[in-house]
């Protein structure tokens, strides 16, 4: 096999130095135009192609960013490293996939690579409120945007979603329906996305006036395991229920769990709307409604901004909302006189 061009054998045949070949190919310098034709001709005759490390070395750089999520076997987190890795590509960086587990442990040994320059920056998105080592961490860290969620006292970038509004245009839509007895099993105490998320429930049925109730509100964890056993809870001690809100599928999926094992009839016996949309809900019967986020926005404004923030350009926005869609179809139905929701 022969071997591989170096530098310093385009430096020979260009009869320039190797600082200026390197500075060339960074575009760092300008030359004259003979000088030019050389280099190309060097380059062209010798088929050199520059080492990535080497290059990134030389610019300080490595042109890869840390995503790190909390877990990848989740679909929306799934979608969600989808989305940046293809708006990664076409800026032409890199993504190194960080998986935490949701462990805070794990997530501060990530935010300590950043200062060995093992990525340029950072996209953090984790899925539980902070005690306070997260944010203590994130003092001076440079490169940094949160995505998804928030972490408490920082005043990190970030792109979030329309929690508020969006789940709002949802408990609108179930009370237009008829329903006066609405139920929502929603996500961690502290965590932004389920603070937003119960305010604009709360205020949608609020806005409904008199004879409309939130029978129940569910703090728990956005996984199956807490959605099946809240809507179990729920449905003991709060028969009368003809609606419910699910923060998310995760939880949507632990709750359907319950109602099948009960025998209860999504849309005949219970309306649901859930949130994020990111399992097949079409494919349910009845098709299930709910709330889009767009995550191929939410990667590429994340990535844009962190860029921005590699490249110390000003960012015109510190902190970006992405709209949430109410996605129509069927669970979604005017509430009927039947039996009590019981074993």
């Amino acid at each position: 096999m022969a071997r591989k061009a170096t530098i310093r054998d385009v430096s020979g045949a260009a009869n320039v130095s190797v600082t200026t070949i390197s500075r060339y190919l960074n575009g760092s310098i300008r030359l004259p135009a003979e000088t030019r034709r050389r280099i190309d001709e060097a380059l062209s005759t010798l088929r050199y192609t520059p080492n990535p490390l080497a290059r990134s070395l030389s610019r300080g750089r490595s042109d890869t960013i840390g995503l790190v999520i909390p877990d990848i076997s989740n679909p929306f987190f799934a979608q969600l490293a989808a989305s940046v890795e293809a708006a990664a590509v076409a800026r032409g960086y890199g993504v190194l996939l960080c998986v935490t587990l949701n462990h805070v442990e794990r997530e501060l040994d990530y935010i300590r690579r950043i200062e060995s320059k093992h990525f340029d920056g950072v996209l953090f998105s984790t899925n539980h409120p902070d005690d306070g080592r997260l944010l203590d961490a994130l003092k001076d860290v440079p490169s940094f945007v949160l995505v998804d969620e928030d972490i408490s006292g920082s005043d990190m970038p970030g792109v979030f979603a329309e929690n508020h509004a969006g789940v709002y245009a949802a408990t609108r839509h179930i009370i237009e329906a008829g329903h006066r007895k609405i139920a929502m099993l929603s996500g961690p105490r502290a965590l932004m996305s389920a603070e937003e998320r119960r305010q604009g429930f709360r205020e949608a049925v609020a806005a409904a006036g008199p004879g409309c109730e939130t029978v129940a509100v569910y703090d728990c964890a956005y996984t199956v395991e807490a959605g099946e056993a809240a809507a179990e809870e729920l449905l003991d001690q709060h028969p009368e229920t003809t609606a419910v809100f699910t923060g998310s599928d995760e939880l949507f999926l632990g709750m359907l769990k319950t109602l099948r094992r009960r025998g209860i009839r999504i849309g005949t016996d219970l309306s649901v709307v859930t949130c994020d949309d990111v399992e097949p809900l079409a494919l349910f019967e009845p098709p299930i409604t709910s709330l889009r986020q767009d995550l191929p926005m939410m990667g590429r404004e994340a990535l844009d901004m962190l860029i921005g923030e590699i490249t110390r350009k000003p960012l015109p926005r510190r902190h970006i909302r992405v709209p949430m869609d109410l996605v129509l179809r069927e669970s979604v139905r005017p509430p009927r006189r039947r039996k009590r929701l019981v074993r």
